[in-house]
């Protein structure tokens, strides 16, 4: 079991070292890669946020990890007021098994 994680843990550290090398094969006149949203035809909210991804990866992956939760909570208080709406109730149970 040894001999099997010193061999796995030499691959990952190879692979990781060769990773770039594979990366830049192509050569020197290769066009570095550039990741970026198209925002020609968004208005309001939605060409904010695409601007956002452009100028920023990490404050678009920040505030995207900050609004998932909240939509969540959001969409659970909403489904829990729409089912005491109509006639479900969560809060008290009563298990049909006797």
């Amino acid at each position: 079991m040894r001999k099997w994680w010193a061999k796995l843990t030499g691959l990952v550290i190879m692979v990781s070292l060769l990773l770039p090398e594979i990366v830049l094969a192509a050569g020197p006149k290769a066009a570095p890669l550039v990741m970026v949203a198209d925002t020609r035809n968004f208005t309001g909210w939605e060409a904010w946020w695409t601007n956002l991804y452009n100028e920023s990866h990490l404050y678009f992956a920040l505030l995207t990890v900050a609004i998932i939760p909240i939509v969540g909570l959001c969409f659970g208080l909403l489904a829990d007021v729409v089912m005491n709406w109509i006639g479900i109730d969560l809060k008290s149970r009563d298990l049909a098994e006797h």
